[in-house]
């Protein structure tokens, strides 16, 4: 006579982490499959990097920047770059937001429901996933940058840690899209809701003018945005100019008001998704 078989519990942080792996290299593939969605992510950013270099660069003057070592054009593609690699981190949230309703539209989210998977494990895949495709994102905008003047000048071991808060940012904002997409009703709604709140965003921040070329009661808001600290941290990091740097904390301190401001981030919105998901999927 055979006995039962005990059933034995999965540990959850090893459970989920897993999970997360699996749904992960799943994303990853279908990006191969269908790399149009890469091949559009990548040459938006590069178009913003060739307008604003060629059509703006000449009209924009970096505030402390030394006009007779380079002329203003040359400067401000150095002071650009870092903004475009801001801004296109910030953009994977628009991603996992997309991402998430499509696979709910099609009905992925409700076969990942029937599988004995951690109810994180789906979120924690889809975020590592968006952050992980920055990669060769930043890679093509990093030569493109190269090719147009921009340089790495304070080293390659801070031009390593500028690129991982970069990837930590990107990583921190796909929460945040995919929080909103677990909302959207289908993916024409979340391409409208995952730019909508990005843009403003990104353009109230130091990424491509200065912020003391801002109104004055701009400034402050400017100067708190998460976008502005991560520019102005990779600006320092790979030694370009980074203009007059206001008095406000995360202005004096950029790096370390980036890396709470993902903790702070994550730890809201990681727990927010998650319980968005569960209810989601309980219908």
């Amino acid at each position: 006579m055979s006995s039962a078989v005990p059933m034995r519990s999965r540990p959850i942080i090893g459970w989920g982490l897993h999970d997360g792996l699996v749904v992960a290299r799943r994303n990853l593939i279908q990006t191969i499959r269908v790399p149009e969605l890469l091949f559009f992510s990548i040459v938006q950013p590069v178009i913003f990097v060739l307008l604003f270099a060629f059509v703006f660069g000449g009209a924009i003057p970096i505030p402390g920047a030394d006009p007779t070592t380079a002329p203003d054009a040359s400067i401000y593609r150095q002071y650009l770059m870092p903004g475009i690699f801001g801004q296109t981190v910030a953009f994977a949230s628009a991603a996992a937001t997309v991402g998430l309703a499509e696979d709910m539209k099609r009905g992925i989210i409700d076969r990942f429901r029937s599988l004995p998977m951690a109810s994180g494990g789906v979120l924690i895949g889809r975020t590592f996933a968006d952050a992980t495709r920055q990669i060769l994102v930043l890679f093509v905008l990093s030569v493109t940058g190269l090719l147009i003047g921009w340089r790495i000048n304070d080293g390659v071991l801070n031009a390593i840690y500028a690129y991982l808060l970069l990837l930590l940012f990107a990583y921190t904002v796909a929460w945040i899209g995919s929080w909103i997409g677990l909302y959207m009703p289908n993916p024409e709604t979340a391409q409208t809701a995952g730019l909508v709140w990005l843009f403003p965003l990104t353009f109230l921040s130091n990424a491509f003018v200065p912020i003391t070329a801002m109104p004055a009661w701009l400034q402050p808001i400017a100067q708190w945005n998460p976008i502005s600290s991560l520019v102005l941290s990779t600006r320092e990091l790979f030694g370009n100019p980074t203009g007059i740097v206001g008095d406000a904390w995360p202005q004096q301190n950029p790096i370390a008001y980036t890396l709470i401001s993902c903790a702070v981030l994550i730890a809201v919105f990681a727990p927010l998704a998650v319980r968005r998901y569960r209810r989601t999927t309980a219908r």
